[in-house]
């Protein structure tokens, strides 16, 4: 048996977005770009996946900028909208992605920012409280604080960060790659500059994304070469990555709250499946449904001899996961995240992520291998 559950790092593709693009590669492949027909038809079609994303998350195609994925537009908000806003201080937790760390870390090391670290608890969650106190004692801040954690699931409450960073004049950046098509989001409320989406975390293709920027904050481009994206991202678009974002999103938008039923019903069974036949079993994060991504879970396992090996054991077993950010898979490199949240070191950790194409028969499969591995490592 073969079980994919490591959906956060990538999703399967939808057979209804895959249509979609195929398609499209078939019989349009003018540049965008061009003055002539074959250019105009391109263009139209890209405008059309543009209209779509905005009118299902509330807000201007105006402020839908499409990019090579998650991981350039956060690096887009964040070098930008720091720099063309002459911010000096900003705020991020010791959970985002890399992506974010890493990009905050460089400018501070240059000289640019003053970076502080909001506190978080042994769950994931941020210390609001603490979070206001940075806003108040330091200049204009720019706070970038991930919707949901890639790792431990454990989602932030957004809606109060944009209430504290609309008080306290802050720029609030969402990196909302884990949740995009997952729950929906209404700019016309959510209170956000910048948000993020990468259409392979959607069941859509991959290096293909969009970067939201909220019309009361201006930015320059961070890559210059053409005028495209309104001069705001210079570069031949993708136009069949771009068509296979609208259409992943707009399926997920009609599918969702019935899988947000399906895949949180089948968490909670492995949770209840690894309790039930694996002794002395913990979870890192949240596992609360209103306090935790259902896509996501964090599986903390008893001490083990060989638990560096655990992975490739249930890879051989046909079971495909995680140890730990997807953007680190395949490495020794410990998790910040698990650091950060105090998770014991002598523990083993698996992430499993699912998927609407996930069931109960592979959750039973990886329970008793995981069980076995147990047993033997005991």
């Amino acid at each position: 048996m073969r079980v994919y559950f490591d959906n956060a790092a990538t999703t399967p593709l939808d057979p209804e977005v895959l249509k979609q693009m195929y398609t499209v590669m078939e019989t349009n492949y003018g540049n965008p770009s061009s003055i002539h027909g074959h250019g105009r038809e391109s263009r139209t079609l890209i405008e059309k996946a543009r209209k779509t994303v905005a009118g299902l998350l509330h807000t201007s195609p105006a402020e839908i900028f499409f990019t090579s994925g998650g991981t350039e537009a956060d690096n887009t908000a964040i070098r930008c909208g720091i720099t063309d806003n002459n911010i000096k201080h900003a705020i991020t937790s010791r959970l985002e992605h890399h992506a974010v760390i890493h990009t905050l870390e460089s400018m501070q090391k240059a000289g640019l920012i003053k970076l502080s670290f909001v506190d978080v608890d042994g769950k994931g969650t941020i210390d609001y409280k603490h979070l206001e106190t940075l806003l108040q004692n330091n200049e204009r801040s720019f706070v970038s604080l991930m919707h949901a954690n890639n790792e431990i699931g454990t989602l932030t409450d957004i809606i109060l960060v944009g209430d504290l960073c609309e008080q306290y004049n802050a720029i609030f950046h969402c990196d909302t790659v884990q949740t995009m098509g997952h729950y929906a989001h209404d700019l016309s409320k959510l209170k956000v500059h910048f948000l993020v989406c990468a259409a392979h975390k959607l069941h859509g293709p991959k290096g293909v994304g969009f970067l939201h920027v909220n019309h009361r904050v201006k930015i320059k481009p961070m890559i210059y070469g053409g005028s495209q994206e309104r001069n705001m991202r210079g570069g031949t678009e993708n136009l069949y990555g771009i068509v296979g974002l609208a259409k992943a999103l707009d399926v997920a938008y009609a599918e969702m709250g019935q899988h947000q039923q399906d895949i949180q019903g089948l968490k909670t069974y492995m949770i209840d499946q690894l309790k039930e036949h694996i002794p002395g079993i913990g979870f890192n994060g949240e596992i609360d449904p209103d306090k935790s991504l259902y896509t996501v879970l964090n599986v903390s396992l008893p001490e083990m001899e060989m638990a560096d090996m655990l992975l490739f054991n249930l890879d051989i077993a046909g079971i495909s996961a995680s140890g730990g950010s997807a953007c680190s898979s395949g490495t020794d490199i410990g998790s910040h995240v698990l650091a950060a949240i105090g998770a014991s070191p002598t523990r083993p950790s698996v992430r499993f992520s699912f998927s609407k194409y996930n069931t109960k028969e592979e959750v039973d499969y990886t329970v008793a291998k995981l069980r076995e591995l147990c047993l033997v490592s005991a």
